[in-house]
């Protein structure tokens, strides 16, 4: 693929740290013109600070940032205006942003599941919505980023895997709409994944079972069968290969990258 996302506008929600900076970085060090969104501007700035100096010798253009709170639907148009009004095209959207709680259900106030669904699932709607003229004028691609609790839930995660779920039935019937306008659509159901969200959890499950971090962690790994956590590279790489020419053909799925960890068919 090396190369071929040159001159390609490819924004990414989340893109500060984790998942979405490996992302970004990916399609950075393939050419791209980057687009990282998120609401910290100062780990924003530092994202795109460590992304440029990695793609220096590339000849890659300097990410472009976006700070907005994408919970609500003025942040999404905020990106939509930065990206419009700097690049009038856009052909890649990852919509990776999403912080849901995890912990014990009767201790989850609705504010934590109205959080949940206004930053995962409603952000990527709206981004969709707003970018969908953009995409399908330069028949792009869309992957979201979901996990593996849509797929298969437990008692401390009833957020996560509520949004998910969510995230990735839209994201099936946005396919469809895909197929008719020439943009690809899919998702990515992550499992545990070595980032600082992923400890952030295992903190919120250990005290939700009055347990230690460690011995939460052992025991999901023991629970799941994996050998190891994924890393953040492994999931940019099926991004950027649902993006590319290669995947093309690639429309409307749901691919687990999680070791092995998925007991279900779909």
């Amino acid at each position: 693929m090396a190369g071929q996302f040159k001159d390609k506008v490819v924004v990414v929600s989340g893109a500060s740290r984790g998942i979405g900076k490996a992302i970004a970085a990916g399609f950075a060090k393939e050419g791209a013109q980057t687009v990282l969104a998120s609401s910290n501007a100062a780990t924003l700035a530092e994202a795109a600070k460590e992304i440029a100096r990695d793609t220096e010798k590339t000849g890659a253009p300097e990410p472009l940032t976006v700070a907005g709170d994408l919970r609500t639907l003025a942040g999404c148009e905020q990106v939509f205006a930065k990206v419009n009004e700097r690049f009038k095209r856009c052909d890649v959207l990852i919509n990776n942003a999403g912080a849901t709680r995890a912990g014990s259900f009767t201790e989850l106030a609705d504010d934590l599941w109205l959080d949940g669904f206004a930053l995962k699932f409603l952000g990527g709607v709206r981004l969709c919505r707003l970018f969908w003229p953009l995409l399908k004028a330069s028949q792009g691609k869309v992957v979201f980023i979901g996990g593996g609790a849509g797929r298969t839930p437990d008692a401390e995660f009833l957020i996560g895997a509520s949004v998910n779920a969510a995230v990735a039935s839209f994201s099936k019937g946005l396919s469809r709409l895909g197929l008719r306008d020439g943009v690809n659509v899919n998702i990515i159901h992550p499992g545990t994944t070595a980032t600082e969200r992923s400890e952030m959890l295992l903190q919120q499950r250990a005290a939700a079972q009055g347990k230690a971090v460690e011995d939460v962690r052992k025991e999901s790994l023991v629970k799941s069968g994996i050998r190891r956590q994924g890393k953040p590279e492994e999931i940019a790489a099926l991004a950027m290969f649902l993006c590319s020419e290669q995947g093309s053909h690639v429309i409307g799925t749901a691919i687990a990258v999680d070791g092995g960890a998925t007991p279900g068919v779909y």
